[in-house]
């Protein structure tokens, strides 16, 4: 980790959680593609409403990042990199995007907490995420539920 924020905050984190001092170094990152969903999300991780993130498969493979793994650490930053909260994986689910249902929909904490709005806004971020390799979401493509707590912030 080279984000002092987040250092910190996984310092603090270990200083009671002395079990997880071997556990390997937590990903830092935001949530979305812009600032105000990257901040909004942060904060309803925060507030105990948002307790899913859903990846897709082509996305992580096209930048050589591996399936997160129950048990995972991540430190969640704001927009300008600042560190908010820490969740630990608890479920990690591969299902193609037309089988995503209401109940995940709400676990995400999104919006309207709708499956229609969480269709809408995964699919627009899709779009954009995929477009720079030259890819399109489909309906079959696969999404990675991931289900998390939250399990430290200042």
């Amino acid at each position: 980790m080279d984000n002092a924020s987040a250092n910190n905050m996984w310092g603090d984190y270990l200083k009671n959680h002395l079990e997880d001092v071997f556990h390997e170094p937590p990903k830092v990152y935001h949530f979305c593609d812009n600032e105000a969903d990257a901040n909004t999300c942060a904060k309803l991780v925060k507030k105990g409403i948002k307790k899913a993130t859903s990846d897709s498969l082509l996305g992580l493979q096209y930048r050589n990042e591996p399936l997160p793994k129950i048990g995972d650490f991540a430190i969640i930053t704001d927009w300008e990199g600042k560190a908010q909260c820490i969740i630990e994986i608890t479920k990690v689910t591969l299902k193609p995007y037309f089988s995503i249902d209401e109940k995940y929909a709400l676990l995400e904490g999104e919006g309207d907490k709708s499956l229609a709005y969480w269709k809408k806004v995964h699919w627009d971020y899709y779009t954009r995420e995929l477009e720079e390799f030259d890819r399109v979401p489909r309906d079959s493509m696969i999404i990675v539920c991931q289900e998390f707590e939250k399990v430290f912030q200042r």
